[in-house]
């Protein structure tokens, strides 16, 4: 009965040990969701930069063709201009060419306006692509490391199960079902330590005949309140230890 009880702990400890792996390598893939986000977010980051600098460009282009249509079009308005044979036409000539001209400047100050505006826009850029590219380091370097735990991980849940199959196959085939029993119900705590007479886990006093049989350690015995298996565990008094040992001496 001890040796099937001292099997019982090191199967409860091996299936809590694989709980905690198979957590660690399930939240494993969700860090890089999470840091993937992160670069996500650094990505439109640039992508909202490159847009109104490009945006800055376009405007820039739309003024500087403004001005060409105009250029052309007061060259051929002076062109006309030496054909005509009124002062009336002359000046509705004049009139034309002087606003295209004042639209002319009008597009040389907002295109000034844009170039201004372009050089934070184009720092902004650089600045989202370096600070993208050591986020994006940061990433793989996560994922790397993701990996290479995820494959430890994984490498020593295989041993540990192994090694509680080899233990299970030892144990007691009653005790066994028993135990996968309560340690579904408990959620991985199927064993408890009876202390002071109570047992640990629910904290309920234990019968005085029970606790008894119990210290006996002749048989596996189970919590009349939790159902869990129980282990005698006295409580150590160390004042007491050292009046023997001296007495011995």
């Amino acid at each position: 009965m001890v040796q099937d009880l001292v099997l019982a702990l090191r199967l409860q400890a091996l299936d809590r040990k694989i709980v905690s792996l198979e957590n660690e390598i399930s939240t494993l893939p969700k860090h890089i969701a999470e840091i993937e986000k992160r670069l996500e977010s650094h990505m439109r980051r640039l992508e909202a930069d490159r847009a109104a600098l490009a945006a800055n460009q376009r405007d820039r282009k739309k003024f500087e063709t403004d001005i060409q249509l105009h250029e052309q079009k007061i060259s051929k308005l002076k062109d006309q201009m030496l054909q005509v044979k009124t002062n009336e036409q002359y000046r509705a000539f004049q009139n034309e060419i002087s606003f295209a001209e004042r639209e002319i400047r009008k597009s040389e100050d907002k295109i000034l306006d844009l170039m201004e505006q372009s050089e934070p826009l184009d720092k902004n850029v650089k600045a989202a692509e370096a600070k993208l590219k050591q986020e994006q380091q940061h990433v793989d370097a996560e994922k790397k490391r993701a990996r290479e735990r995820t494959a430890v991980d994984e490498k020593e849940l295989a041993e540990i199960r192994a090694e509680r199959k080899t233990i299970a196959d030892q144990m007691e085939s009653k005790l066994y079902t028993e135990y996968e029993r309560i340690r579904k119900k408990t959620k991985n705590t199927p064993i408890a330590d009876a202390t002071e007479g109570r047992c640990d886990a629910c904290h309920i006093s234990l019968r005085p005949q029970f606790f008894q049989d119990l210290r006996r350690g002749d048989k596996i015995m189970f919590c009349e309140s939790c159902g869990r298996i129980l282990t005698y565990n006295p409580v150590i008094d160390v004042a007491a230890d050292v009046t023997a040992s001296q007495q011995t001496a």
